[in-house]
């Protein structure tokens, strides 16, 4: 099992918050949970939730509006079809 950090932790409590059918970037996420500048870390969190869909790192998406990745199943094919399925439009 891999050790979680504070950091970690606190990006997927904040990720539960999202709700279905929005998207945040990983800037904003920075932004909200009080670390600014660490967009990159926040995106590295998300890489490695253990737990997505449950908790809904497919939310988060680059600050350009492109997809981004994910970690989950199926990869970016995946992300998309959830983000579909909870009626976001790219």
């Amino acid at each position: 099992m891999t050790k979680t950090t504070e950091f970690q932790r606190k990006v997927w409590n904040y990720l539960k918050k999202i709700p279905k059918g929005s998207v945040k970037s990983y800037k904003e996420v920075a932004i909200a949970i009080k670390n600014p500048l660490s967009a990159r870390a926040v995106a590295n969190a998300c890489s490695r939730n253990p737990n997505a869909p449950r908790i809904p790192c497919h939310r988060v998406i680059k600050n350009d509006g492109s997809i981004g990745g994910y970690s989950g199943p199926g990869g970016k094919k995946t992300k998309l079809k959830l983000l579909k399925k909870e009626g976001f439009k790219l």
